[in-house]
């Protein structure tokens, strides 16, 4: 059996990615391995524009729903993981595609990072100390390997995450908001993503279009420290026409075989 080459999809929050993946796992026979440090928890769904259940059910997606809430993940557990689902996908002649905006994430499987006890336990949120330690981590990308970005521009992904709270507001964000707070009070992963915007309006310290413009706002910050961070990295081969995104990966996949 020929080798399945690692597809990797990179990019800000709101470039696509997720739907570039399901795209090319249905065309290219792959399973999809979700590098993202929100999606990993339980319960966390609307706010972290996780997969849908019908997506779930089309193409076979890894690494969510991994833990609580409240419980630690760090960048070493998502590093086991996913090493594990990549040779489970290969193994079964299916192509593997990594997607997420999670640059550590995705950094610490490309480049095999090893961790110390402490180390470990550091995640993106560290994102200063990781920023001047990460390049010196970095070594040879692990073979066999294509990453693609998509580069989309600013405006345009300030305008997506725009319409994306509406969406996620009418799909029940808030009502999803105030269930996890209950059900997890002291939950780290709750204060450092897109829900601590709403947290602010359920606690009444803003009003609902508050905490819109606040969760815009983080989410542009986000985008902006997720292009910092990839935009150092020399392997990656950036998209920046949607309408080919598809051809130029295959085309790029084809020249691994």
């Amino acid at each position: 059996m020929v080798a399945r080459p690692l597809l990797v999809i990179i990019g800000p929050t709101a470039s696509g990615k997720s739907a570039l993946a399901m795209e090319l796992a249905i065309k290219l026979d792959g399973e999809i391995i979700c590098a993202d440090s929100r999606t990993v928890y339980k319960g966390m769904n609307i706010g972290t524009a996780k997969p849908s259940n019908n997506d779930q059910k089309r193409v076979p997606h890894h690494l969510l729903d991994v833990v609580e809430p409240d419980q630690d993940f760090t960048v070493a557990d998502f590093k086991r993981l996913a090493v594990e689902s990549i040779e489970d996908i290969s193994r079964r002649g299916k192509l593997p595609i990594m997607v997420g905006g999670s640059g550590l994430y995705i950094d610490a499987v490309l480049y095999d990072y090893k961790f110390s006890v402490v180390g470990a336990a550091r995640d993106e949120q560290n994102s200063r100390h990781l920023s001047k330690a990460e390049p010196s981590k970095r070594s040879k990308l692990r073979p066999y390997t294509l990453v693609i970005g998509l580069e989309v521009a600013r405006d345009t992904l300030k305008e997506r995450i725009s319409d994306r709270v509406e969406q996620m507001v009418a799909a029940g964000f808030i009502e999803e908001t105030r269930q996890l707070q209950a059900d997890y009070p002291i939950s780290k992963a709750l204060l450092s993503t897109s829900y601590k915007a709403f947290l602010e309006y359920i606690n009444g310290r803003v009003i609902l279009e508050e905490a819109k413009a606040l969760f815009i706002r983080n989410d542009c910050q986000l985008a902006k420290r997720q292009m910092t961070w990839f935009k150092r990295n020399p392997s990656i081969h950036w998209l920046k026409r949607p309408s080919r995104y598809v051809e130029e990966t295959t085309t790029l996949l084809n020249k691994l075989q």
